[in-house]
C-alpha cells in the first residue's frame, strides 16, 4: 500500500516540535530573545507589511480581524499581538519570514544565507534575522542590540557636551552683561557724584540767599514799625473825615426822603394814567374781537399735529397709548402759571431717568398719571411725546388733561417735539422737557423754554 506524500509547509512545525526554535535541525533551542525597541519596532512593520494578501486560513484566528487593517494601522493596533504570536507560532513566522525575505531582496538572501553585509543596517539585519533564524541570528541580534546601544551612549554623550557649551555660553554671555552692568554702575556713580557736588553748591548758594533774606527781613520790619505810626496817623485823619461824611449823608438822606414823597404823588398820577390806558387797549380788543367775528378757539395748534398721529396705520393702531418723563420745581410752576402754557414732554428722556429699573409700560403709566395731576393743579395744556417703535397696541386711553402721541415709523420722538413748537403761534409760553441737548437747543431757536428732566421729575415727586 503506498505511503501518501507529506506536504512540504508542514515540515518546519515538526521540526520545531522536535526541540529547535527556527525549524532548523542542528542548532540548540532557547528562550525567546528580548528585542530592543528599534528591533521590536521594524520586525512588527515587516511582518504587518507581509500580511497583506496572506490567506486567511493561515493566520492564527486571534489575528484574522488585525489582518483586516492596512499595514500601518497593524502594526499601531495589534504589534502586541503580532509579536506574541512570533514567537508561539513558528509555522506562523516561518511563512511570513519567506515573503519578508523575497521583499528584502539581496539583503533578505544575504541574511537568510548566513552572511549579511558589513555596511547594512543592523537593525534591519536583525529583524530579518528574528524572522528568517538563520545559523548565529541570536548574535546578529545582539550585535545589533550593541550597536544601538552604542548609538544611545553617543547621543547621550553628544547631549552633554552640548549641555555643557550651552552653560558655558550662558556664563560668558552672564560675564558679558555683568561687566556692561558694573560700567552702568561706574557711569551712574560718577554722574551721582556731580549731582552731589551741584547740590552742596545750591545748599551753599541757599544759605547766602537766607542770610540776605534774614537780613532784608528786619530791614523790612524796621519800615514797618515807621509805617504803622504813619497808618495811625492816617487812620485818624480818616475817623475825623469820616464824621464830616456820615453829617454830609443825613442831609442827604432828608433830601432823599423828600424826594421820594414827590416821587410817590407823581407815580400815583402815573398809575392812573397806566390803568386807564390798560382799559381803552381791554375795549379795543374786544370791539376788535367783535368787528372780526372770532369764535373761541375749540382746538389748539398741538391737536392739528397730533390728528396726524391718530390715522391708523395698522391692527390696533390710533390707540391712544400711556406716557412716562425731572431740576427746579419752582421754575417749572412760575413758567406754568403764564397764561395759555402749554408743556411738551419727552417721555423716555424722563422716565428712563426717574425710573428706569420698571418696564417701559410702567414707565409711560407712571409719567402720564404724573403729568394728568399737574394738568388738574396748573391748567396748562400737557402734551407727552414718546418713540413710537416702543408702542403697544391695545393700551387704555390716557387720563384726562394729558395728550400723549407716539412718532411715526421713520420719525424719532425729538422731530415730533420740534414739530409741535414750530406749530405753537409767537409768543404763546411753551415749556419743554427734555435733558436732551440737541433737542433743548432746537426748541429754543423757536422760542420755547427747555428745562431739565430731573426737574419735571422733582415737581412730580413734590405732588
Amino acid at each position: 500500500m503506498p505511503v501518501p506524500e507529506q506536504p512540504q509547509d508542514r515540515l518546519p512545525v515538526e521540526a520545531a516540535a522536535g526541540g529547535t526554535d527556527n525549524g532548523i535541525a542542528g542548532e540548540p533551542p532557547g528562550p525567546e530573545p528580548t528585542l530592543p525597541e528599534a528591533v521590536r519596532g521594524r520586525v512588527v512593520a515587516l511582518v504587518a507589511a507581509a500580511m497583506t494578501g496572506l490567506p486567511l486560513d493561515e493566520v492564527p484566528a486571534p489575528l484574522r480581524k488585525v489582518a483586516q487593517f492596512t499595514p500601518s494601522r497593524r502594526a499601531r493596533l495589534g504589534g502586541a499581538a503580532i509579536a506574541t504570536h512570533l514567537g508561539a507560532d513558528v509555522l506562523f513566522r516561518q511563512r511570513l519570514a519567506a515573503r519578508v525575505v523575497e521583499a528584502a531582496g539581496e539583503l533578505g538572501a544575504a541574511v537568510a544565507a548566513g552572511e549579511p553585509p558589513a555596511a547594512a543596517d543592523p537593525v534591519e539585519v536583525a529583524a530579518l534575522a528574528y524572522l528568517v533564524r538563520p545559523a548565529g541570528w541570536r548574535g546578529l541580534i545582539e550585535a545589533a542590540e550593541a550597536v544601538l546601544r552604542e548609538q544611545a551612549e553617543s547621543t547621550a554623550i553628544a547631549d552633554l557636551v552640548r549641555g555643557a557649551e550651552s552653560r558655558a555660553a550662558r556664563a560668558e554671555h552672564d560675564r558679558a552683561v555683568a561687566r556692561v552692568e558694573a560700567d552702568k554702575l561706574r557711569d551712574e556713580l560718577t554722574r551721582v557724584r556731580e549731582e552731589l557736588a551741584a547740590v552742596r553748591e545750591e545748599h551753599r548758594a541757599a544759605l547766602r540767599s537766607l542770610r540776605e533774606a534774614e537780613a532784608g527781613a528786619k530791614r523790612a520790619n524796621d519800615l514797618l514799625a515807621t509805617e504803622k505810626g504813619r497808618a495811625a496817623r492816617a487812620a485818624a485823619d480818616h475817623e475825623a473825615e469820616a464824621r464830616r461824611l456820615r453829617a454830609r449823608l443825613a442831609d442827604a438822606e432828608a433830601a432823599v426822603a423828600a424826594a421820594r414823597a414827590s416821587a410817590k404823588d407823581a407815580r400815583t398820577v402815573d398809575d392812573a394814567r397806566l390803568w386807564l390806558l390798560l382799559e381803552t387797549i381791554g375795549q379795543a380788543a374786544v370791539g376788535l374781537r367783535r368787528e372780526l367775528a372770532l369764535d373761541p378757539a375749540e382746538r389748539l395748534p398741538a391737536d392739528f399735529v397730533a390728528e396726524e398721529y391718530a390715522q391708523p396705520t395698522g391692527p390696533g393702531a390710533g390707540q391712544p397709548a400711556r406716557a412716562l418723563a425731572a431740576d427746579d420745581p419752582v421754575r417749572l410752576d412760575q413758567l406754568l402759571a403764564l397764561p395759555r402754557a402749554h408743556l411738551i414732554v419727552d417721555g423716555y428722556n424722563v422716565t428712563k431717568l426717574g425710573y428706569p429699573e420698571i418696564s417701559l409700560e410702567q414707565q409711560r403709566s407712571r409719567l402720564v398719571k404724573g403729568l394728568s395731576g399737574l394738568a388738574a393743579r396748573s391748567g396748562a395744556e400737557v402734551t407727552a411725546v414718546f418713540d413710537g417703535a416702543e408702542r403697544m397696541h391695545g393700551l387704555p386711553s390716557a387720563p384726562r388733561g394729558v395728550r400723549v402721541l407716539f412718532s411715526r415709523k421713520g420719525e424719532t420722538a425729538d422731530e415730533l417735539i420740534r414739530r409741535l413748537v414750530r406749530a405753537e403761534p409767537a409768543g404763546r409760553p411753551v415749556i419743554v422737557i427734555s435733558s436732551d441737548r440737541e433737542v433743548a437747543d432746537g426748541v429754543h431757536r423757536h422760542g420755547a423754554y427747555p428745562l431739565p428732566s430731573a426737574t419735571l421729575l422733582r415737581r412730580l415727586a413734590r405732588s
